[in-house]
């Protein structure tokens, strides 16, 4: 019977290749100079630390921008609240890696609202999907594709 897997995935590497992308950008240019901005990672979490929330906005920017240019979807990333001191601003940004209860209930039920004949059962942080046929496996890939659905979503282990 065929299947496939539908997953929310972050290639770590080449997050790590964008956040030191982002750090060089930063050392170069001539409004970071001498004001201690730096962006530290813990494997999918992002803590940008600068001086003012408008120089954190700004890091922010030039993080998006590296991280698209490297193949990863930005709708991934979660922004915490900015938290502010006298002599600094800090904010977490964090790439969201598989799919949460919540959003697998969203993805079976959308899937079940398109009136094809497959089933779809959330297994921990990816929802599998089967069907008799293959052509409304692709049926429902296209219309995860056009969905806002408020995650990158990537599509695995094809089976026929």
């Amino acid at each position: 019977m065929p299947s496939f897997d539908v997953v929310s995935e972050v290639n770590l590497h080449e997050l790590t290749n964008a956040v030191d992308q982002a750090k060089r950008e930063i050392i170069n240019r001539f409004d970071f100079k001498g004001t201690g901005t730096e962006i530290e990672q813990d494997e999918h979490r992002m803590t940008i630390i600068a001086q003012s929330e408008f120089q954190v906005k700004q890091v922010i920017e030039i993080l998006r921008g590296k991280i698209a240019k490297r193949g990863i979807d930005v709708a991934c990333l979660e922004e915490s609240a900015l938290t502010q001191s006298l002599s600094e601003a800090r904010q977490t940004l964090t790439a969201r890696h598989g799919i949460d209860k919540e959003a697998g209930k969203k993805i079976v039920k959308f899937i079940k609202e398109g009136q094809l004949k497959v089933q779809a059962q959330i297994q921990d942080e990816q929802v599998r999907v089967t069907s008799k046929k293959r052509d409304d496996l692709q049926a429902v890939m296209a219309a995860l594709r056009g969905a806002a659905l408020g995650l990158p979503l990537q599509f695995t282990n094809f089976r026929d």
